[in-house]
């Protein structure tokens, strides 16, 4: 289980759960600065110690392997598994590098040392910062606090007066310095699962582009490494979105902190000093306090001189104090039910003593004025054709726009169009053909409609559903339960998602030129279209989640829309989080194995002598393992066990023989330069492998067309393969190749042995190897 959020209203209760809770963030993020620290240092000492190479790599290696990530909420997202899981998959690259003994010197530090130094210096250096800041207000107010409470009643208004202005300030600067920490310190946290693997997986290429590592090496590395890119920009962009709403989110909070309760907390909390009875005399104590209305239960928990267990009351009534009856001020007393008279507690302030009479049913209830909230749209006729006429006008005129959606229109011609079109007197008298409306003017004012629906279109019934199907492991699991729970929205809402969900898809169709995928819509339309119903951060994590809703929407539009779901298949569960996940991270792989073909002729003495080594090792054809023969109707996958040297002295001289032998003039073996040429391209956003099995699994076009996963790196091929203008054979594969070439048996003799030749060749190779 991950860290719980940090939520902005804990700031301004400061309760011991609160600080227990951001503890726990800066022991996570002193291990992290802790780890780039050990990258750091075990990186420059990679670039400058070749004589200690292998012993650096090593190092290196094994601190990527024992770090974890950390993560905030109770789900990860596929991406997000992939970075996680991604040191473990670098250091197994940097094992199979050091047993390659291929060295690398060159642009090493640009590449990881630079880029993490920083990082730590522009994030966890300041989230440090921060950190010291909130201590120093946290001391300021906590003291100021204390002389203020210590204060008589009986001094003067105007002293009085000013001590509360003081106190205020100093609670004003120290609720600020607080949301700020948990801000920064929340952000370095999710900012660190890109910021500190890319660098790292920069270096990785680096390894392979500038010392030359094999071709097998850097093509098991490439499909990997393209699809850890993707996971990082998914996850770049879902924090992007995610920052823009936090912040939004922080700035609500500073304006009106009491307004944003959670679900499920008390009625209402925070600090209360009691007065207790003692041998000489009374005392106060102060109390973390906890009161819900429903049940009328006080829990006060102890805080001086020492943390003690708490304990919970039924109250039974709330008088406020007489200011003249005691000579501290902001006091009342309640009676309860366990204990025999009142007792009197004094709150922090006026205000708060205030609150706490209202929520215990005193006498002195008060009234605060909500916010004014923006104004909010309504789903209705009137906004449905406003959507189809915004719809019409981008596909008429700007689809094909680069970044259509993404590209922000001036917020002062959004709010005149909006004006315009929503005014009373004349709705909908608008054309929106006119050139006087940019396409990226109507996208925000579209964007800015949905988004201020009175109830998003997904309608929040339905949000906690959606959300919960979209981190299920299951992606046929996914499908079908968002596909149920779009035919449970109110007939307008799924009119008006389909509508919207249909332009999406069009605008996709068009990506090449507008670079809009479905990827890069769902982040766009993700809050756009669902949105929780209480604004906390724990809600803002779960954005990337509403994400993956509208990219399943928007990739299987046809299915969803066009078809009702099965009503006699029940959606299946989802298997609780504490499960190994089904869906496997993506791992550095090799290419899929081929099958090895027999050889039956005898003449073959040499590659028989040398397959029977083989079986000695328990790897060959005749191993226990595989029952002791193997036929071609159950082939045995090949494993490598050295890189071919087709550039070697005894492979060269093969050449013009083998040339003859096959009656192909053109026969050559390809270079090394022509066989690392790169097959695989991926372009922004649109890398969409649709492999027949993923490791080992066989895989639905459904299931591929979300997340590719590759088999394992490890994985190699040990027999000799041979590159021809034919493709690439195994070494069995091609000796029968030889023999079907030739027809007379005069050149039997010849080709028997040039195979002796290659075979020992390969033998040699591998006793040196």
């Amino acid at each position: 289980m991950g860290h719980p959020p940090l939520e902005f209203s804990d700031c301004s209760l400061d309760s011991p759960d609160f600080r227990e809770r951001l503890k726990s963030y800066e022991q996570e993020l002193e291990r992290t600065n802790k780890f780039i620290k050990e990258v750091i240092r075990d990186g420059t000492s990679l670039i400058n110690a070749i004589k200690n190479y292998s012993s650096a790599v090593v190092k290196f290696s094994q601190s990527l392997n024992v770090f974890q990530f950390e993560f905030i909420g109770d789900t990860l997202t596929d991406d997000e598994i992939n970075i996680a899981e991604s040191f473990k998959e670098f250091a197994g690259l940097l094992q199979e590098v050091e047993d390659e003994r291929v060295m690398m010197i060159q642009n090493s530090s640009s590449m990881l040392i630079k880029p993490l130094e920083v990082f730590k210096k522009d994030h966890i250096g300041v989230a440090k910062e921060k950190k010291k800041k909130f201590e120093k207000e946290s001391e300021k107010f906590y003291s100021a606090l204390d002389r203020h409470l210590g204060l008589s009643s009986k001094k003067k208004e105007s002293q009085l007066q000013e001590a509360d202005v003081q106190v205020d300030k100093e609670r004003q600067n120290f609720y600020e310095a607080s949301l700020e920490y948990v801000y920064k310190i929340q952000e370095v946290h999710e900012r660190k699962k890109f910021e500190v693997v890319e660098p790292v997986l920069a270096f990785l290429h680096g390894l392979l582009t500038f010392h030359h590592l094999t071709f097998e090496l850097t093509q098991d590395f490439m499909p990997y490494k393209q699809q850890l890119q993707l996971s990082l920009q998914h996850t770049r962009n879902h924090f992007m979105g995610t920052r823009e709403e936090m912040e939004d989110l922080m700035k609500r909070m500073k304006e009106a902190p009491q307004n944003c309760k959670l679900p499920g907390q008390p009625t209402i909390e925070g600090y209360l000093y009691s007065q207790e009875k003692r041998p000489l005399g009374f005392s106060w104590v102060k109390n973390y306090c906890k009161y819900v209305k429903d049940t009328k239960i006080l829990t006060m928990i102890p805080c001086d001189p020492k943390p003690g267990a708490k304990q919970e009351f039924k109250l039974k009534s709330c008088v406020r104090r007489k200011s003249e009856s005691i000579d501290k001020r902001f006091c009342f007393d309640i009676e309860m039910f366990e204990r025999q008279g009142p007792v009197t507690l004094q709150a922090l302030s006026e205000a708060n003593r205030s609150l706490w009479i209202e929520a215990m049913d005193g006498k002195e209830p008060i009234y605060i004025t909500p916010n004014a909230k923006p104004e909010q749209m309504q789903l209705n006729d009137l906004g449905l054709k406003f959507v189809k006429k915004c719809i019409n006008a981008v596909e008429t005129k700007g689809i094909t726009a680069e970044g259509v959606y993404r590209t922000v229109g001036s917020n002062l011609q959004v709010q005149k169009l909006l004006t315009q079109y929503f005014d009373p007197n004349h709705p909908g008298d608008v054309d929106l053909q006119s050139s006087e409306w940019e396409t990226k003017t109507i996208t925000s004012a579209l964007k800015h409609y949905l988004r201020n629906l009175e109830e998003p279109v997904m309608t929040y019934k339905l949000h906690r559903e959606l959300v919960s199907a979209s981190k299920s492991d299951n992606l046929d699991y996914r499908l079908g339960a968002i596909h149920s729970l779009v035919y449970k929205l109110p007939e307008k809402n799924r009119e008006m998602l389909e509508l919207i969900i249909k332009h999406l898809v069009n605008v996709c169709s068009q990506n090449k030129k507008n670079l809009m995928t479905a990827f890069n819509m769902g982040v766009i339309f993700g809050p756009t279209l669902m949105r929780a119903q209480e604004d906390t951060v724990a809600a803002m994590i779960n954005i990337k989640f509403q994400n993956i809703v509208v990219e399943i929407l928007i990739e299987h539009y046809e299915k969803i829309f066009k078809f009702p779901p099965e009503e006699n298949a029940a959606p299946p569960v989802p298997p609780p989080r504490a499960a190994p996940r089904k869906r496997q991270p993506i791992t550095i792989s090799k290419r899929a194995a081929r099958p090895r073909t027999n050889l039956d002729s005898s003449s073959f003495k040499d590659m028989e002598d040398y397959v029977e080594e083989e079986n000695d090792d328990g790897s060959g054809t005749n191993s226990p393992e595989t029952g002791g023969v193997t036929s071609q109707s159950s082939p045995v996958p090949l494993q490598r066990n050295t890189r071919p040297s087709l550039g070697s002295q005894k492979v060269a001289e093969t050449e013009s023989p083998l040339r003859q032998a096959t009656g192909n003039q053109n026969w050559r073996p390809f270079s090394e330069t022509e066989v690392g040429k790169p097959a695989l391209k991926i372009k922004d956003g649109g890398l969409k492998p649709a492999p027949k099995s993923v490791n080992g699994v066989p895989q639905t076009d459904q299931t591929t067309a979300n997340v590719s996963r590759v088999s394992s790196f490890r994985t190699k091929l040990s027999t000799k393969m041979f590159y021809t203008e034919d493709g690439l054979l195994p070494e069995p594969s091609f000796s029968k190749m030889l023999l079907e070439k030739q027809a007379e048996p005069k050149q039997h003799a010849l080709i028997q042995s040039i195979i002796a030749m290659v075979s020992h060749s390969y033998r040699d190779n591998v006793l040196n190897s």
